[in-house]
Parts: C-alpha cells; structure tokens; sequence
C-alpha cells in the first residue's frame, strides 16, 4: 500500500510535436492541444506541482530536443520542470538543464548506452537524471521495455530494467504503460505496483489516467510519489485544485 505520510505530486505531461502540445493514443493518433508555454502557465496556476515536457519525436526523428520550447516555458513558470525527448548524451543534458529544466527523463539513450545514467548522476546529481520506461504487456504480467517512441521491443524485461537503472545511480523512474497511453481506462496498476516494489528512488505513474477515481487509485494501491496525466488535462476534464481536494478527502496527501 501507498505510504500516506508521503506528499503527492500531480504532474502535467506537455508533450511536444512541431512546436505545439500534443496528446496521442497508445503513442499514435496526434492531436494539437495548444501552445506549450500557455499551457505550462495555466498549470502552475492550476497548482501542478510539476511539469513535464516531452519532445516526442525528437528521438525518432534523429535530433535534439527543441531547447527553445524549453527554455521559453522556463522563464514564465517557477515548478520544477522534466525534459525528455531526444536526449542522447552530456551535451544534451548539458544544455536541457542549462535552459531552465530541472531534471532529464533518459528512455532510449539508457538502453543504448546504460553508462550514461551512471556517469551524468555522478556529474549532474541524481536529481537531475530520470529514467523513463515506456512499457508494454507481452504476454500476461510480463512487460518489455520499448525504445524510440514506444516503436521497438528491446526484449528486456521491464522491471528488471528498473532495478539496474537504479543501480547504475537513476534518481527517480518514470514508468508509461503503452497500452494504456492516452484510453484513459486507468493506469496499468500491475506494471506501476511491480516497479515501485522493486525499488527504492521515486516512481511517477504515467499512462492512462481517465478520471479522478484513477490517480486516487494508483497512488494508493502503488508506492508512487506522484502521477502523471495529459489527456485529462489538456482537455479540461480534471481540474487540479478540485483533484487535489478530492485526493486529500480521501486520505492522501497533497500541497494544496
């Protein structure tokens, strides 16, 4: 169960495709859901505890994240941000955190070379270094970790993925299930409850959050520090501050 004495955080998610916020199903299916930078705003004042912005294609494409996204989202918001997308070694590191962001979210570039976890902790800090894991459900309670955009099975097992990303220095872990991803018919709490047993840094729940009921229910039944959404706020069918009331009415603790 949920370690209650633990504050929650809610995580918007701005994904990023050819300069606008986006929100796909199961990774595919894109819709334009507004300017980054109003959205970053609208959040903050919402009372997000958090940002996070990923540039989705930048990794299948070949190229870097689109740091002027990120750093015009920087200088109008003071919540932590996470960028991930298109980052794939130091340098990107470098500048990502150089513009403004508070952490990186590492996916495709940690399995290619598991190394640059354990060396950007050490010279970044493990609070700068996350390590996102787009999973999926091979057969049943086996999940794989997938590469470049949740496109390519890597064979791994997830969970077991986790664990080493934790050992080589991952200051916290971000787990999606794919299959969930943007069917808002709730998190994967399997996968969720699996990584978050297996270790001890913080996991963001992520991939597919439908209703209140659904962020209530994963940070109870699963050790996660925080949850991550998109759909259901980029399309106003959650608002933060009634979220926050709801999940401090049944129990959980939050930053109001």
């Amino acid at each position: 169960m949920s370690k209650q004495t633990e504050v929650k955080k809610i995580i918007p998610c701005l994904d990023f495709k050819d300069g606008k916020v986006v929100k796909g199903i199961h990774f595919v299916d894109i819709k334009d859901v507004g300017d980054p930078v109003e959205n970053a705003v609208f959040y903050q004042n919402e009372g997000a505890d958090e940002l996070a912005f990923l540039d989705i294609s930048a990794t299948v494409e070949g190229r870097a994240t689109a740091l002027d996204a990120v750093k015009a989202i920087c200088k109008n918001i003071t919540i932590p941000l996470t960028v991930g997308g298109g980052i794939a070694n130091f340098d990107d590191i470098e500048r990502v955190l150089a513009a403004g962001a508070t952490r990186v979210s590492i996916n495709s570039a940690a399995y290619k070379n598991p190394n640059l976890i354990k060396e950007a902790s050490k010279k970044f800090g493990k609070n700068a270094i996350m390590v996102a894991i787009d999973a999926k459900e091979v057969s049943i309670g086996k999940f794989n970790l997938f590469i470049n955009a949740g496109t390519k099975d890597t064979g791994i097992d997830a969970i077991m993925w986790a664990k080493k990303m934790e050992k080589l220095g991952a200051g916290s872990l971000l787990p999606t299930s794919i299959d969930r991803d943007g069917a808002k018919n709730g998190y994967n709490i399997s996968l969720t409850k699996a990584i978050t047993d297996a270790v001890k840094i913080p996991v963001i729940a992520s991939g597919g959050c439908g209703k209140s009921e659904d962020i209530l229910e994963v940070l109870t039944k699963t050790n996660s520090t925080a949850a991550l959404a998109a759909s259901v706020f980029h399309f106003r069918q959650i608002k933060i501050k009634e979220l926050k009331q709801y999940l401090k009415n049944n129990g959980v603790k939050v930053n109001l």
